[in-house]
């Protein structure tokens, strides 16, 4: 597996970035009859058994193990408990945008918590992504309420949890760190669940969207995310994850959404951004001056 991820870590990350932009609209359904913490408990929770039943055998109980990954689901936790939240107050394409913008924080706590070194083209790449950003979700309207807020915060999380991420991926155990870090999202969640409206239906639509993210954008996705960031940096991991607002703009048009002129620049520039954070380096080093 290690050979694979080392070969393909960048691929299966783009993978799930597209993962993680076609479930937005189908969260937003899915909390309206679903609140926000039991619905992010229910995924959490089924995500912790689904790795259990699939990797028990790989899982270290070692307690340095566990206590990073507790250190992981604590930040995560407030990532998607703040950017779930922000759905039932805030149009999905702002949450996106805004979200996105951990692209900037990532290089940023990457440099000030763990001293990593900033590449030329990867700044170059988070510069054109939040350009391409902008115009993909937003057509250059942002007006900022209070709500907008949680999103924000969630910017922030996220860029801290690739960052931590990156970092404890090397020195901690793959299979605990994301197991343990779903179910301390879940367990943290439920504190939260006798504060909701307990206006709750089980519809097929929630049934469908706890399936989807469940398996497919929190095993997959977290479980990729975590072993790729051994052979990739924070910062073009962020950079790849930007393409998870194009994602959400291309599924907005199986639901009516249309892209306009301006969104179809930002997309074209975030996926720019993400082939210069690939070779970019390469460019810049065939067009210096030979010594």
């Amino acid at each position: 597996m290690d050979r694979i991820f080392k070969k393909y870590s960048d691929v299966l990350l783009i993978l799930t970035a597209i993962f993680w932009g076609s479930t937005f609209i189908l969260m937003k359904k899915a909390i309206e009859d679903l609140p926000t913490f039991s619905f992010l408990f229910a995924r959490f929770f089924l995500a912790f058994l689904l790795m259990l039943l699939i990797f028990y055998k790989k899982i270290s109980f070692q307690k340095e193990d566990i206590i990073a990954a507790t250190i992981l689901g604590s930040i995560n936790f407030v990532a998607y408990a703040t950017q779930t939240y922000s759905l039932n107050y805030v149009p999905s394409n702002i949450v996106a945008f805004i979200t996105a913008l951990f692209v900037v924080f990532t290089p940023m706590f990457s440099y000030i918590l763990f001293k990593r070194k900033i590449k030329t083209n990867s700044i170059i790449g988070v510069f054109i992504a939040v350009i391409g950003l902008y115009l993909l979700t937003l057509s250059g309207k942002l007006v900022f309420n209070v709500y907008e807020i949680y999103p924000l915060l969630c910017a922030i999380f996220c860029g801290l949890h690739v960052s931590v991420t990156d970092a404890f991926s090397k020195k901690y155990n793959i299979y605990t760190l994301v197991t343990f870090q779903f179910l301390m999202v879940a367990l943290l969640s439920i504190l939260f669940v006798p504060f909701e409206s307990h206006n709750i239906r089980i519809t097929p639509v929630v049934i469908f969207a706890l399936f989807i993210t469940s398996f497919f954008a929190t095993v997959f996705a977290f479980f990729v995310q975590t072993y790729a960031q051994k052979y990739t940096s924070p910062t073009k991991t962020a950079i790849i994850f930007a393409l998870e607002p194009v994602t959400a703009a291309l599924f907005g048009i199986i639901y009516g959404e249309r892209l306009t002129f301006l969104q179809i620049i930002g997309g074209l520039l975030v996926i720019t951004a993400t082939i210069i954070s690939e070779i970019g380096d390469k460019i810049i080093k065939f067009f210096s001056p030979k010594n």
